[in-house]
C-alpha cells in the first residue's frame, strides 16, 4: 500500500491531508472545551448546534463551491482555502460569545466543504492507475481513523502544559503546513471544452450523480452507513457511561475498537478489491452494519460492546472506502470535482438525517428502540441499493446517438442504424451522454 507514497505529488498531498486532519482534530477538542467555558451546562446544546451548522455547510456549500472550482486552478483554490481555514482558527481563541462560535464554525466548515471534494477529485488525476488509486483510498481511510485516535491523545498531552486556547494554534499550523505542501507540487486542472453557465456548473454534479445507476445505489448505501455510524458516534458515551456505568477511558476504548475495525478493513481492501467487484464488497459491508445494528439491543456486556463496535468498524470501512472508485469510474476528469462535491453533500445529508434520530430518539425512547429503528433504516437503504445498482455494471456500454451530426468526431467509429449512430465505449454521463442507456 505504501508504494504510492513514492509518487512525489501524491506524497505531498497525503502529508497535507494528514497534517490538516490532526489540526482539525485538535480544534475539535478545543471547541468542546471552549463551548463549556462559554456555556457551562449548556455546552452540549452549543456543540449540537455547531455540528448541525457543520452539516448544513457541507450540504449547501459543496455544490456551489464546485461550480467555482471549475474556473480556478486547483492548486490555487486548495491553498486559498487552507489559508482561509487557518485565518478562522486564529480568531477562535478570542471568541467571547456563543453566536461568534456559530459564525466562525460556518465559515470554517464552508471552506472545508469546498476544499475536501476538490482535494478528493485531484487524487485520481495524480494516480490514474486504478490499483494505485485504491491504495490511496485505503491510506486516506487509515488517516481518518488514526486521526480520530491520535488527535485526542495529542490534545491530552498538550493540555498538561498549555491552555485549551493554545490548541487552536495547532490547527493554524496544520492548515498552514497543508498549504505549503500543496503549493510545493503541480496539480492537474482539467477544463471543459466550452464555458458553462452558473446553473449548469452548480447542479452538474448532482445531475450526473442521480443519472448514474451505480451512484444512485451509492446514495442508498450512504444512508445505511449513516444509520450505523450515527449510533456509534452519538451514543457510544451513553452506552458505556450511562448503560454500563463505566468511565471516559472505556468510552475512548470503545471508539478505538470501532476505529481499529475500520483500519484493519482499510488495510485489506486493496487486495480484496482485486478479487471481488466494488458492488459486492460495499453491499457486504452495509449488510454487516445492518446485522450489527439488529444485534445491538442484545449486547449486555462491555466486552461484547467492544466486539460489536469492532465489527461495525469493519463494515463501515468496507462499505464506504471504495466510493471514490465509483466516482472515478462515473465521470470524466473535468466533471470529477462536481461529482465528488455531490457525493460529499448527499452523504452528509444522510448524516443530517441520522444524527438527530440517534440522539433524540435515543433520549426519548431508549437505546434498544434506537438500535432497531436505525437498523430498519439501514435495511431499507440496503435493499434500495441492491435494486438501484445493477449487478451487471460494465464500464463499456453500447448506446445510440440520434442527435449528433454526421461530421461529429465522436461518432466517427459508429455504425449507422435506424435508431441513429451506434457504438460502444467507456460510458459516463456528460454533455454528449445526458442519460444512461436503457439497454444497460
Amino acid at each position: 500500500m505504501l508504494d504510492v507514497i513514492a509518487d512525489r505529488t501524491y506524497r505531498h498531498l497525503f502529508m497535507a491531508q494528514v497534517i490538516a486532519l490532526v489540526g482539525t482534530g485538535l480544534a475539535t477538542v478545543a471547541l468542546g472545551l471552549l463551548a463549556f467555558d462559554l456555556a457551562g451546562k449548556n455546552a452540549g446544546a452549543v456543540l449540537g448546534t455547531a455540528l448541525a451548522i457543520k452539516m448544513i455547510a457541507y450540504v449547501g456549500v459543496a455544490p456551489v463551491a464546485a461550480a467555482f472550482a471549475e474556473r480556478l486552478p486547483r492548486r490555487t483554490m486548495l491553498v486559498a482555502l487552507d489559508l482561509v481555514r487557518a485565518g478562522i482558527a486564529v480568531f477562535l481563541p478570542f471568541v467571547t460569545e456563543v453566536w461568534q462560535v456559530y459564525v466562525l464554525i460556518f465559515v470554517l466548515q464552508s471552506a472545508s466543504a469546498a476544499f475536501t471534494p476538490t482535494f478528493q477529485a485531484t487524487i485520481p488525476d495524480v494516480l490514474p492507475d486504478e490499483k494505485d488509486y485504491t491504495r490511496a483510498l485505503s491510506l486516506s481511510r487509515l488517516a481518518y481513523d488514526l486521526e480520530s485516535v491520535a488527535s485526542p491523545m495529542l490534545a491530552a498531552v498538550l493540555l498538561s502544559v498549555i491552555s485549551f486556547h493554545s490548541l487552536f494554534a495547532g490547527t493554524v499550523i496544520g492548515f498552514l503546513a497543508s498549504a505549503v505542501l500543496v503549493v510545493s507540487v503541480v496539480l492537474p486542472s482539467p477544463k471543459p471544452s466550452q464555458p458553462r453557465g452558473i446553473y449548469d456548473r452548480t447542479t452538474r454534479g448532482l445531475r450526473i450523480y442521480l443519472a448514474t445507476p451505480r451512484l444512485r445505489g451509492l446514495l442508498a448505501l450512504n444512508l445505511a452507513v449513516g444509520a450505523a455510524g450515527a449510533m456509534v458516534i452519538v451514543n457510544t458515551v451513553v452506552l458505556v457511561q450511562g448503560q454500563f456505568g463505566l468511565t471516559q477511558q472505556e468510552t475512548a476504548l470503545a471508539l478505538a475498537a470501532f476505529g481499529g475495525g475500520s483500519m484493519i478493513a482499510a488495510l485489506g481492501l486493496p487486495r480484496l478489491l482485486e478479487r471481488i467487484p466494488d458492488r459486492t464488497a460495499m453491499l457486504s459491508g452495509a449488510a454487516i452494519l445492518v446485522a450489527g445494528m439488529f444485534v445491538g439491543p442484545l449486547v449486555g456486556q462491555f466486552s461484547l460492546q467492544l466486539a460489536l463496535w469492532f465489527v461495525l468498524g469493519i463494515g463501515y470501512s468496507v462499505s464506504q472506502t471504495p466510493s471514490g472508485r465509483l466516482i472515478r469510474r462515473s465521470a470524466d476528469a473535468v466533471d470529477r470535482p462536481a461529482l465528488f462535491a455531490a457525493q460529499f453533500a448527499l452523504s452528509h445529508a444522510c448524516w443530517l438525517i441520522t444524527y438527530p434520530i440517534a440522539g433524540r430518539v435515543g433520549a426519548a425512547m431508549g437505546l434498544a428502540f434506537t438500535y432497531l429503528l436505525l437498523a430498519v433504516i439501514g435495511a431499507v437503504a440496503l435493499l434500495a441499493a441492491l435494486r438501484l445498482w445493477p449487478s451487471h455494471d460494465p464500464d463499456v456500454l453500447a448506446h445510440v446517438h440520434a442527435d449528433l451530426p454526421d461530421d461529429d468526431d465522436h461518432v466517427a467509429d459508429a455504425v449507422w442504424s435506424e435508431a441513429g449512430y451506434e457504438h460502444s465505449h467507456g460510458y459516463v454521463v456528460d454533455d454528449r451522454h445526458p442519460k444512461w442507456p436503457k439497454a444497460s
